[in-house]
């Protein structure tokens, strides 16, 4: 995992996010930093997420805590590869991953407070969707 975990500048203060998934059934929290925010590319990504990329944040010292509905989570891991999601049974929503041994996976979108980090950087973009280019140049509406 050195390639998740490279050098980074970037220092956080030790905070407590909270997030949900999007019925609200589940609910958790977490303390603690993220060392990094990756924005994957891989089709696996796509898939799981639908969208061009998945955006996570990685933690090797953070601790989750489920408040309420930690029995609607459920994972998912695609054979033979290191992919895996967690995710509320009811409404689909991605939810914090503890699937590899001492790393927290957090889908930034389900974060109900705010990140103050930035990406770290976009990975496996040799994938990247062909539709996925010049978006600044889109119409904002």
């Amino acid at each position: 995992m050195s390639w998740l975990f490279g050098n980074s500048d970037r220092e956080t203060p030790m905070t407590v996010h909270s997030g949900s998934c999007l019925c609200g059934t589940v609910t958790f929290e977490i303390e603690g930093d993220f060392e990094n925010f990756y924005l994957c590319h891989c089709q696996h990504c796509q898939k799981d997420t639908g969208s061009a990329h998945a955006a996570n944040l990685f933690s090797q010292s953070a601790k989750l805590t489920w408040l309420a509905g930690e029995d609607a989570v459920t994972s998912y891991t695609l054979p033979g590869t290191r992919h895996s999601k967690s995710f509320c049974k009811l409404c689909g929503s991605a939810l914090p991953g503890t699937q590899v041994q001492g790393l927290l996976v957090v889908p930034a979108g389900c974060l109900d407070t705010e990140v103050s980090i930035k990406p770290t950087a976009h990975i496996f973009t040799v994938s990247r969707a062909a539709w996925d280019e010049a978006l600044e140049e889109v119409p904002v509406q």
